[in-house]
Parts: C-alpha cells; structure tokens; sequence
C-alpha cells in the first residue's frame, strides 16, 4: 500500500486510529513546547513487536491517535532553550524511554519507572512517535545519544530499545568472563541480547528456539557457540551436557511461549540467576516446591534505557553490529507494505529499516 503524499505544512505518520488499525496520516509537524525539548527530524526507523501489539488492542495504556514508533534515528531540527549537549544538526538516537533525571528511581538509573507523567515507555505509546517525519523528544538531553559521523543509520537504528533491553539483561544478570549463559528466544531482541552478553567474554552462549532459521542466523553471525532446536531437543539435557551436569550460570528468557518459563528454571544450574525478559500474555506459575534448593535468583521487568552512551561505544569501536538484523528495507511510502511482511513473519524477515528522508 503507498501513503499518500504530504499536504503543505504538515507531514506523514502512522497513526493508531483503533484496536486493529494504523493509517499514515496528515499530522502537523511537531514544535518546541518545553525547554529541554528537541524536535528531530526522522532519518530512518524500525517496526518493533511492540507496535504489532498496539495495533492488536494489546497495550492498554497505547493511546488511540498517537504517532506510533519508537526505534528510530535522525537529525536534531530544533532545541528548546534548556537542552545543553545537543544542536540542530547532530545525528542522534533516539531512546525508547522517556526519564527527567532526578526524581527517585532516575536518580538510581532505574529509568523505565521514572515518575514524570511521561515517563518510562511514553513514546509511540502515550506521546507521539518516530514513524513521521519528524517527533518532539522531552528530555532530550536525556533522550537522545549523539552518533559518530562512521556509524551509519542502521547500525544506531536500535540503540534506543532492543540493544538497550540486551544491555540491561546482561547487566542484571551479572554476566561474567567464563560464564555458560543460556538465551531463549532467537528473535530479534534475543540476538541483541546475545550481542551485549558477548561484549562481556561469557565463555558460551547457547541459544534456544523453536525456528532453525533464527538459531541458524545466530551461528552465522556469531551470536551463539551452541544452538537447541526445540522440540527436536532437550534444552535441559543439553545444556547439562555441556556444563558437567551443572546448568547454565546465567539464563535469558527472551521468547515468553506458553513453556518458556519453566524452561528458563529448569536449565539454570543451583544459585544461577533467570532474568525474564520476555512479556508473557498471561500469567505464570513459580513452582517453588519443585525448585527447592536450587536457590535461584529471578530478575525481571521493563528495560531501564539508561546506557545508550555505552551501546552506541560498542557500535562505535566496532564491538557489536546491530545492521546485521536488517533483512528488509522500504522507503515511507511503502511502510504499511514492511508492517504486513513483519507482522507475518515472511521472506526470513527479522528486523525492516524504513528510510524516512536522507541524513
């Protein structure tokens, strides 16, 4: 499908009309309304999982007629008077995460529960996105990360959300040199999760999925030393193989299927620590009697964005890769044709770059 063209004085975006619904639309550009605003012009921009969610009616708190989008780089056009470390002209990233600083949980890095009206996950949700031309970031001397003139747009693309979910995984879960560290779930936030967990020399990583192509993917680009196809395999069996019938030290749980949980428990060797970083659509059982003695230590919940500066060093120095994820490209006229390829999981798509001008 191609959006129309813009009408002049406005510009495109796709909005979240209602549950099942998004239309690129005629939107007004977006202006400085704060001091510590910048208005960014939209270079380039991805389609998470969670815009899929939006559309289906499944984030309640998604506000119907917002801009969606929320992984996306570009240009910063305009500063309000209070920003200080951005200048129209820098290319930046954009963070998922909408923080003020300074009140309680910023003040501790545990961004995500920021206490502003607009805080935590606002953008694309509750504040309007980056699938436009342009967007408003509040905070922005928070909110946004400069990027090195050799970083190209799809290598920032997902500083912001994904690497930053991978970043904050890897860091909760305490991942050491030596480490065994099991991922489950080879989707596009399991590989960036896999991406920041290398950066910290484990000793292997194995990689659980029920989709060969993925754990193939995660083998070819050096993702995973060790890949488990269920239910061809046992996960559990598996990794005791390859541990001294121990466990693996610290597990991901990325995939949040209907068994992916007890999965996650049940490989984890005593004292491990299981951090959930899948959203599940119902609730799950903690069998405590069966895991007496294991002593586990669970971590879980939403992302705390908080280290895009040291995402976008590793991109920098060459450490990690994010473009390798990107599989499919379009231009913004034909962004409702990328939603229905990524929605449908076709052609070996795992992440679309969408080119919304030149940067």
């Amino acid at each position: 499908m191609k959006a129309d063209a813009p009408i002049q004085g406005s510009m495109r975006a796709v909005v979240y009309v209602e549950n099942g619904r998004f239309e690129v639309r005629e939107r007004p550009k977006p202006e400085v309304v704060d001091p510590g605003d910048a208005v960014v012009r939209v270079t380039t921009a991805s389609i998470c999982t969670s815009d899929l969610h939006i559309r289906a009616g499944a984030v309640p708190r998604a506000v119907p007629g917002i801009t969606v989008g929320h992984e996306f780089v570009g240009v910063v056009e305009s500063v309000g008077s209070g920003v200080e470390r951005f200048l129209p002209g820098d290319r930046v990233a954009v963070n998922v995460e909408t923080f003020c600083g300074h009140c309680f949980f910023c003040r501790r890095g545990w961004v995500n529960n920021c206490t502003d009206p607009s805080g935590g996950w606002a953008m694309g949700c509750r504040i309007d996105g980056g699938q436009a031309g342009y967007v408003r970031v509040p905070y922005a001397d928070n909110g946004l990360t400069h990027i090195p003139d050799h970083v190209s747009d799809e290598q920032a693309l997902f500083t912001g959300d994904l690497l930053s979910t991978g970043y904050w995984a890897a860091d909760i879960g305490e991942v050491s040199e030596g480490d065994t560290v099991a991922i489950i779930g080879a989707g596009p936030t399991g590989l960036c999760t896999a991406m920041c967990v290398r950066a910290k020399n484990p000793a292997r990583i194995v990689m659980v999925d029920v989709l060969e192509e993925r754990l193939d993917f995660a083998r070819a680009h050096g993702l995973a030393d060790d890949t488990v196809l269920v239910p061809d395999q046992d996960p559990v069996e598996f990794i005791r193989s390859v541990t001294d019938g121990r466990g693996a030290d610290v597990v991901m749980e990325v995939a949040g299927g209907k068994d992916t949980f007890q999965t996650a428990w049940r490989i984890a060797r005593p004292n491990a620590i299981v951090v959930v970083v899948a959203m599940y659509g119902e609730p799950q059982m903690l069998p405590l009697p069966d895991m007496y003695g294991k002593n586990l230590v669970f971590k879980t919940g939403g992302v705390d964005a908080s280290h895009c500066q040291d995402i976008m060093d590793l991109i920098s120095d060459g450490s990690i890769d994010p473009s390798v994820l990107v599989t499919h490209r379009f231009d913004f006229d034909h962004i409702m044709d990328a939603y229905e390829l990524f929605a449908e999981h076709r052609d070996g798509v795992m992440k679309v770059a969408v080119r919304i001008s030149d940067p």
